[in-house]
């Protein structure tokens, strides 16, 4: 076993001098060290509820013959760093996450790891770490958070908080009745109710085998939730003890199902960065054109909030992610997971106890996945747009550009009501390197849909959206604008043509004026010049390629 490194052998007996320090007794120094990694934090409402959960895992573990260590990573809650200084942290911290999974293995020396997760940053950096160590390993994602509930009508974080700001600016709702809502829309435990990144990721770790079946939309209050935890810490042994490491769970073929799933629930657009960047630590490439391939071929079958009405929790009592697979049928690859089945197999004992929330493939709500990579001279590298939250009449837009240097400029602009209909609103020097950090910008988007805008005002940015995000919403423009991209060169004014259908975004511009604008283009000063962020500005990589860091 890896762990017999740090408790074999004569020149060991200091090692186990500390090791009997924690407790553990001799007759338990033979069996697996497992490493019980959660990011528990009493500020992220996805992970208040991690103390019961890490009981049962750890009970799993002790009960399938191994011994439980358990780590604490630090972490952030995406919706409360949105919108300020906070937010250049949040993509960065997967980074953070990663390294300290790999951190926590090899020096402890873990024989398996349970990694406990469920918000936006932390399970795709967990799945990097484990990715790139290469020990057995499982993830169970905590689950989703039940709908709020005001005068019996459900709520949901974006649509009644975020947006409700965008209302209450148009007179439409009272700052009373906001307050009302901020209190109800969150009633407990768990990931943010609709297929926002946190939820997004949990459901495409199932998919790739990573978590038992049902444990993506398992609710966080749910005794569920517990059993699944615990059946975890039991399987961990087991994968030990068989030699089933990630790297022979996330295969292509097992990246390509999660990307299916992703297309046919309509999640994240942020699952194109975690997807890639996993991928890259698991030793292989995934690229724009994989996401927009297999887009053509997989309709979405689900209409889950932001986009639609459906909550997570209709999605887990309607079949969950089984159930979708289920009815993606033989688009499905037979890709082993965590649970010792094959997808199929699980797919094949799916039922579906719902027809309208997880439709047929006869009847999808968009013959096309939820995502679409867009290509042009505004984006040579590509960009992603959310497809499925874009109404018809935004499909083909062309629009005169609004242009920000920051998200807090352009938030500025729609709240003072400069945004009208026909405008493309450009946030730049918000990639990767010019954020620093690729910030969400879930308070300008959902500002603008609440002003009633989404079917006559563009967003594109080279930044990113919170899964959040409604409206034609355009992100991770590549090259960014601190690396010279041409949305670095767009001026107050130009036109802008978005054409989802034929996949093209581009800047009407003439090619002389271009090469005159970038004679005279310099980069800007970074905006962060200490710490953290300013060494991550310096080695991240751009966002069609995962925005990973080397």
């Amino acid at each position: 076993m890896r762990s017999d490194r740090i408790k074999k052998g004569l020149e060991r007996a200091p090692h186990r001098s500390l090791l009997y320090a924690t407790g553990i007794t001799t007759s338990e120094m033979d069996k697996p060290f497992i490493g019980l990694i959660s990011s528990f934090t009493d500020i992220v409402p996805g992970h208040i509820g991690f103390r019961d959960l890490e009981r049962a895992i750890e009970k799993g573990i002790h009960s399938g013959g191994g011994y439980c260590f358990m780590s604490s990573l630090p972490g952030l809650c995406d919706g409360i760093a949105m919108g300020h200084k906070g937010m250049h942290y949040s993509l960065p911290s997967r980074e953070l996450i990663a390294d300290m999974v790999e951190t926590l293995a090899e020096a402890n020396a873990f024989d398996g790891l349970v990694m406990l997760t469920n918000c936006d940053k932390f399970t795709p950096g967990m799945l990097m770490g484990a990715a790139r160590v290469d020990v057995p390993a499982i993830v169970v994602t905590a689950g989703p958070m039940i709908s709020g509930r005001l005068r019996m009508q459900r709520l949901s974080l974006v649509r009644d908080t975020f947006e409700a700001v965008g209302r209450c600016q148009q007179g439409l709702i009272t700052e009373e009745e906001v307050a009302d809502l901020e209190k109800e829309a969150c009633p407990g435990p768990g990931a943010c109710q609709g297929l926002y990144t946190a939820n997004t990721m949990a459901c495409l770790t199932e998919s790739l085998g990573m978590s038992l079946p049902g444990c993506g939309t398992g609710l966080a209050v749910s005794s569920k939730k517990r059993r699944i935890g615990f059946e975890s810490g039991v399987k961990i042994v087991e994968l030990v003890q068989k030699g089933t490491s990630p790297r022979t769970i996330l295969t292509r073929e097992a990246f390509e199902n999660a990307i299916r799933i992703d297309l046919a629930l309509g999640g994240s657009s942020n699952s194109v960065l975690h997807l890639c960047a996993i991928a890259h630590d698991a030793g292989l490439t995934l690229d724009l054109k994989t996401f927009d391939e297999l887009s053509r071929s997989t309709p979405q079958l689900t209409s889950i909030r932001p986009g639609g009405e459906y909550f997570m929790e209709d999605l887990e009592f309607a079949g969950g992610v089984p159930g979708v697979l289920n009815r993606l049928g033989d688009l499905v690859n037979d890709s082993p997971t965590v649970s010792g089945k094959g997808l199929r197999e699980i797919a094949r004992k799916a039922l579906v106890s719902d027809e309208d929330i997880i439709r047929s493939m006869a009847n999808p709500y968009r013959k096309e996945g939820s995502l679409a990579i867009l290509w042009g001279n505004l984006a040579p590298a590509g960009c992603v747009v959310k497809q499925s939250a874009v109404s018809e009449k935004m499909m083909d837009f062309t629009g005169r550009a609004r242009v920000f240097n920051s998200e807090e400029e352009g938030m500025k602009a729609i709240m003072e009501k400069k945004i009208k209909a026909g405008d493309v609103v450009v946030i730049r020097y918000e990639g990767p390197k010019g954020g620093p950090g690729m910030r969400e910008m879930l308070s300008p988007t959902a500002a603008i849909s609440g002003m009633g805008l989404n079917d006559s005002v563009a967003l594109i940015t080279d930044g990113r959206f919170s899964g959040g995000t409604r409206g034609p919403c355009i992100g991770h423009v590549s090259p960014e604008a601190m690396e010279g991209g041409l949305i670095a060169l767009v001026e107050e004014g130009d036109q802008i043509r978005i054409d989802i259908p034929k996949r093209r975004i581009d800047l009407l511009v003439e090619e002389a004026e271009l090469a005159r604008r970038r004679s005279g283009w310099k980069p800007p000063r970074p905006k962060i010049e200490k710490g953290y962020l300013s060494r991550y500005a310096r080695m991240v990589t751009s966002a069609n390629t995962g925005a990973v860091v080397k």
